[in-house]
């Protein structure tokens, strides 16, 4: 704590004065009984205090939320224009706000939640954090029914206006997240008989079931920000983004994961020749299409070919050895959420980085990134590097990225992201 750490865990309490309840304050002292910190207290998650200030003693009182709220959006100051308005305007514990994430889609703000400890300050700081914008309540699988049951709090909700009907809510639970295969039917068949029947919903629990529209860069995207997954956009990656739309001109472009296109679009913006997007979900490639007509009236995105595959990553790079591309880019979700995950995962990267290799034509680009938080960057980057040289081709490596400046990393556990560029030399 002493050095930054935002987070003490269960099996670090050496003693407690009373039993705590969800959201308390919880103040720690040091074996001298000298104040250390103080923080919120989750007695049902292993991280059992999420810190809010470390040193000196101060109240933690709506002044001090007011001032953690103005501070994480100065720090956005000069960092977006008019053609950006998605972006993340919280980012947990690196901004001070440990487990709370809020980030912005137009005129729409998408809180997500990763700790019941915010739950029973929600009627307090909604109005600071939606600076007047309709705001959506995203909430970790592993605490939506203590929310539901314990404070009345359910995924997909608006905040500040009346709690949705049962059905609604239920619905919203029910297929948040992402959904199987059968689910995805099912829930589609759902979703149609909510719109088409005014009964069933309420006409503001309808508006929002809809994909909100924001502006990244000049692109427009949607968002699904109440069944999508995170808040409904890969907001961190926009950066990489950018990186590929400078890469891609005339060249045919592979995006493998592609969720609902997003590099996709920007290598159409920046004249690739031609796309194609790959991923398991049908539902996240109905949003490539639907973002690709978005722009259809940005004359390179309407001259591009876009085509959309649903097939899972690994299989289709083992099964497709004739498709050749000028430039890949490789960015599954994270392969490791759990510690004893990571060997698995980093044997899975080299699979996957061998077989796009072996997609890629001479002097081809591979763009892979990982948010796998428990594979480093220094492993991440070992991995791609040595795989690229077992497989015999020569390459040069272009560029690493990592968080962008809205994203920032302040210790060791937010630090997810990373990306590697190599370019084949033959």
């Amino acid at each position: 704590m002493r050095g930054g750490h935002p987070w003490v865990f269960a099996n670090s309490v050496r003693a407690q004065n009373r039993d705590g309840e969800t959201g308390e304050l919880a103040v720690i002292f040091d074996r001298k009984d000298e104040f250390l910190a103080v923080g919120l207290f989750d007695p049902d998650s292993p991280i059992r205090v999420r810190i809010l200030h470390a040193g000196k003693p101060q109240p933690i009182d709506h002044l001090f939320w007011e001032r953690r709220a103005t501070e994480a959006l100065r720090r956005r100051e000069g960092l977006f224009d008019s053609q950006t308005t998605g972006y993340r305007c919280i980012n947990g514990e690196s901004d001070g706000w440990p487990g709370l994430v809020l980030d912005r889609y137009g005129d729409t703000r998408v809180l997500k939640l990763y700790t019941a400890a915010w739950l029973p300050r929600l009627g307090e700081l909604a109005p600071l954090l939606a600076c007047g914008d309709q705001m959506i309540l995203r909430l970790s699988r592993n605490m939506q029914t203590t929310a539901e049951e314990r404070f009345h709090a359910y995924e997909g909700q608006t905040l500040g206006t009346p709690l949705p009907t049962k059905r609604a809510a239920d619905l919203l639970f029910r297929f948040s997240g992402v959904p199987s295969a059968q689910q995805t039917a099912e829930g589609e068949a759902l979703m149609k008989l909510c719109l088409a029947d005014p009964a069933f919903l309420e006409q503001a629990e309808i508006d929002a079931l809809r994909p909100v529209e924001f502006f990244e860069n000049g692109l427009r995207f949607e968002a699904d920000v109440v069944r999508g997954q995170k808040t409904g956009f890969f907001l961190d990656q926009r950066e990489n983004r950018r990186e590929v739309q400078d890469l891609a001109e005339g060249r045919d472009v592979l995006n493998l994961f592609s969720f609902t296109g997003g590099f996709s679009v920007y290598a159409a913006e920046g004249g690739a020749a031609s796309v194609c997007s790959v991923d398991l979900s049908e539902h996240a490639l109905i949003g490539a299409r639907r973002n690709f007509a978005l722009n259809a009236a940005r004359p390179a995105v309407a001259r591009c070919p876009h085509e959309t595959l649903q097939a899972d990553v690994f299989d289709w790079l083992r099964e497709t050895p004739e498709r050749r591309f000028d430039l890949i880019v490789l960015d599954p979700p994270s392969l490791a959420k759990k510690e004893y995950e990571r060997a698995a995962a980093i044997g899975a990267y080299a699979e996957l980085i061998t077989g796009s290799l072996a997609q890629l034509n001479k002097k081809g680009i591979l763009a892979a990134s990982s948010c796998s938080a428990h594979v480093s960057a220094e492993e991440f980057f070992n991995v791609t590097l040595e795989t690229a040289r077992q497989s015999g081709r020569r390459f040069e490596e272009l560029k690493r990225t990592g968080h962008a400046a809205d994203h920032p990393a302040t210790f060791a556990e937010a630090q997810y992201l990373k990306c590697i560029y190599l370019r084949l030399l033959d």
